[in-house]
């Protein structure tokens, strides 16, 4: 790979797109594409289609998508099917079209049954049934695995699915009607410390497993299948350790200086029992994370401060 190599990342200004545009930067890369949402509607086709054909990037990374956690998918679960396959069909349909040989699809370890065996191993996939809370967003991503392991067996092109555990960092989402767990808990705690050390309430029991990969290691294993060819279609990228929510909201609540009450709110859903990645393949390829969860928090928590005027608009 070539560090002239015209490279098109999809949802540049996520969190997830951000941070393999600053890895892929700091790696020497100078012909990185990126549009926003405004320019280029990535749910369109026809705009899609012409965006690809007129730009002919080399390779494509697919980090746009619509994301959220529990409440979010509950709530708008047509979006989070529809839109999501809209993004993905049209970005993988025009790279093939256009003659794009690599492409890079970023998913989610909730494509994985509910109560599938732990680890999680990729030959899981569609062996039994999903969690109810996010099989829309689930779904969606499957289709995109999919359709790139079959371009990869019908035209032998490299199109590689990468499957992170769950993300966090700087740049995530931390409005509370649509954020994931860690950055919601994040604001939360911190917030509450702000209102004299008020107690905090948190869903569910506390009890179900979490693992979290900070979002530059994500960047790095993007960073590691751009420069190989991987040889098969789907890889799990995360730390290979979990913990429980529980201990999770305390470490956080250690991070942020609250010193309140943590109330567990039992009459809300606590998601699947236990995600936790078994990431062999991309460990005996050659990667592996390098940041361990406390310093991705304190690293997260630090650049929310940096930017909290930017987040005072969205109430609790």
């Amino acid at each position: 790979m070539n560090k002239d190599t015209k490279i098109y990342i999809a949802g540049h200004k996520g969190m997830v797109g951000s941070a393999i545009w600053r890895n892929l930067t700091a790696k020497g890369y100078t012909n990185l594409l990126g549009v926003s949402s405004s320019e280029l509607d990535l749910r369109n086709q026809q705009a899609v289609s012409n965006f690809i054909t007129d730009e002919k990037p080399e390779v494509i990374i697919d980090a746009a998508a619509r994301v959220g956690g529990i409440l979010a998918n509950s709530n708008y679960p047509y979006q989070f099917i529809m839109e999501n396959m809209q993004i993905q069909n049209n970005l993988i349909d025009s790279a093939l079209k256009s003659g794009v040989e690599k492409f890079i699809f970023l998913g989610s370890s909730c494509i994985y049954p509910k109560l599938a065996p732990q680890p999680l191993k990729e030959e899981y996939l569609l062996t039994d049934t999903l969690e109810p809370t996010n099989e829309w967003y689930a779904i969606a991503k499957i289709t995109g695995i999919k359709a790139c392991e079959a371009i990869r067996k019908q035209f032998g092109k490299d199109y590689v699915s990468l499957m992170p555990t769950n993300l966090f960092g700087t740049h995530d989402n931390f409005d509370l009607n649509t954020s994931h767990v860690l950055p919601a808990m994040l604001r939360k705690f911190h917030e509450a410390k702000e209102n004299k050390h008020a107690p905090v309430t948190l869903w569910g029991s506390g009890t179900p497993r979490r693992e979290f990969l900070f979002v530059d290691d994500m960047a790095q294993s993007v960073l590691f299948a751009l420069e190989n060819k991987l040889p098969e279609s789907l890889y799990n990228v995360g730390t290979g350790e979990d913990i429980t929510i529980k201990h999770l909201a305390e470490t956080i609540q250690k991070i942020t200086g609250h010193q309140g009450e943590i109330i567990w709110d039992a009459t809300k859903p606590d998601g699947t029992p236990r995600k936790l990645m078994d990431i062999s393949k991309m460990h005996d390829l050659g990667w592996k994370h390098q940041v361990n969860l406390e310093e991705g928090i304190q690293k997260t928590y630090d650049w929310f401060l940096e930017n909290i005027e930017r987040f005072k608009e969205v109430k609790m």
